[in-house]
């Protein structure tokens, strides 16, 4: 199971230069950008650099990659074993990482930078992951010096999905996405380490590089048009994507999400990266988030999508992950519950019995970490007569037991759960970044997230922004 990320980590100050937007890509949905270049440009050396955060592990999936009909690709993706991997195949190059890349917590920056007429054949294709080369490979092979690539020449060339197939669909987010045609490019060209914390690299503003002939730098900024150039004209054409895949889920701005490895008995599926959440089990099916708190105030709302008759959903804050099916996200210690048909638990007791859950309705979840209390809304209706902003009273609200003793870490995670036995349902988490159309828009008091209903004073959304307004 990947670490989770708690507030306080793995975050980017907000000074500096700031990534707006990224691209929501769902494997499910054959999501891909696609191009034909009119001419070739530099065959010989040029440069990828892309962010990605990760909302699938253990399939192949094609970042990007160029094909034409039976010819040799050139390709850049995960393995099926999570390792990242170079194929060059028109030049015999390859590289296989022998780390893997599973954690879906976090962003990686990948630059990949090829120079065949370099005279040493290892400097020939690099390999840069967070600002570091990548040195340790498996069975690692090179081009010969001074070979030509199929890559950036007048044949089809995809971001998401390998040429020529109907999958190897890409699942996560993309930001950043930027081709340089005619120079082999170092990290810091696209990247630092902060100043600050200087294990964390953070992404610099690539315009002012040189793109070349066939360059491009996709920012994803014009939500009607996801595939522009911004540094010139040569757009990707768009498929199966459209402005609801724009998120604000970026590597300056990091955004919880449910998390892939903490899926307890493997038995529910995600889609919409990592938002929505489907249980299609004969067991029970829990998840946390990725982001865990252990003070402050949060918010974040939940979509019911799959509310079945006689499924039993349960959303809220979990301190520790089931360890059997016994262990129902409903009258458990260290959890606060808000189920489908209107009970609300917490600390392993029934509190109150609200209102029930159906198809659309939003579910606002509070939790004042600072006070430990857990509240509950349907609809923008508070239940139990509940009042966020009442402080250490607790008006209606929810005690979810001791976090201190309920895990080693001591932190709360937002949750799902689903003890139906064999019912098929569902939610969507928004927590800030949302993969559904909101009809209202509500932030916090800092400006983050976009929300259906008012985010109380106080109250913040599960980004890595708001550290600095958290008191950590």
């Amino acid at each position: 199971m990947t670490a989770p990320l708690i507030l306080g980590t793995n975050s980017i100050k907000s000074t500096g230069y700031d990534v707006a937007n990224s691209l929501r890509f769902n494997d499910g949905s054959s999501d891909f950008l696609n191009k034909t270049p009119s001419g070739a440009g530099n065959r010989q050396t040029f440069t990828v650099s892309m962010w990605f955060k990760r909302a699938n592990v253990g399939t192949s999936q094609y970042l990007f990659n160029a094909k034409d009909g039976s010819a040799a690709q050139d390709a850049f993706f995960f393995s099926t074993s999570n390792t990242f991997y170079i194929a060059l195949e028109s030049v015999s190059g390859s590289l296989e990482t022998n780390r893997v890349f599973r954690d879906n917590s976090s962003w990686y920056h990948f630059v990949i930078a090829v120079d065949t007429t370099q005279g040493t054949d290892t400097n020939r294709i690099k390999l840069y992951v967070n600002g570091v080369q990548e040195t340790s490979f498996n069975s690692p092979s090179y081009p010969s010096q001074n070979a030509n690539c199929n890559l950036n020449t007048a044949i089809p060339h995809n971001i998401g999905r390998r040429v020529g197939t109907s999958g190897d669909f890409i699942d996560g987010y993309l930001a950043e996405m930027v081709f340089i045609d005619g120079s082999a490019l170092a990290p810091t060209d696209f990247g630092e380490f902060d100043e600050d914390s200087p294990t964390i690299w953070k992404p610099k503003d690539p315009s002012g590089l040189t793109f070349g002939t066939n360059g491009f730098y996709l920012d994803f900024e014009d939500s009607s048009a996801l595939g522009n150039d911004a540094a010139g004209s040569n757009n990707y054409s768009v498929n199966n994507l459209a402005a609801v895949d724009q998120s604000t889920d970026t590597c300056t701005n990091n955004f919880c999400t449910a998390n892939l490895l903490d899926n307890f008995y493997a038995q529910s599926t995600f889609n919409n990266g990592l938002l929505q959440v489907i249980s299609t089990t004969t067991n029970a099916a829990y998840n946390k988030g990725t982001f865990g708190v252990s003070k402050g105030k949060w918010y974040y709302e939940v979509k019911i999508v799959d509310s079945s008759s006689n499924g039993t959903i349960g959303v809220g804050w979990i301190a520790s992950s089931p360890t059997s099916t016994t262990d129902q996200m409903k009258n458990k210690t260290n959890q606060s519950t808000y189920r489908d048909n209107g009970t609300i638990f917490g600390n392993g007791s029934e509190i109150v019995t609200g209102s029930s859950l159906a198809n659309n309705d939003i579910v606002g979840v509070y939790f004042d970490a600072d006070n430990n209390f857990v509240y509950y809304a349907k609809n923008g209706s508070f239940q139990n007569s509940g009042n966020p902003t009442s402080g250490a009273s607790g008006t209606g609200g929810i005690d979810p037991g001791a976090v201190a003793t309920a895990t080693p870490e001591g932190f709360y995670f937002p949750a799902f759960g689903d003890h139906s036995g064999g019912q098929n349902v569902g939610i969507e988490f928004n927590f800030g970044s949302p993969s559904y159309t909101i009809s209202s828009g509500n932030s916090d008091a800092d400006g983050h997230g976009n929300f259906e209903y008012s985010v109380p004073s106080g109250y913040f959304t599960l980004c890595s922004k708001n550290l600095s307004s958290t008191s950590f």
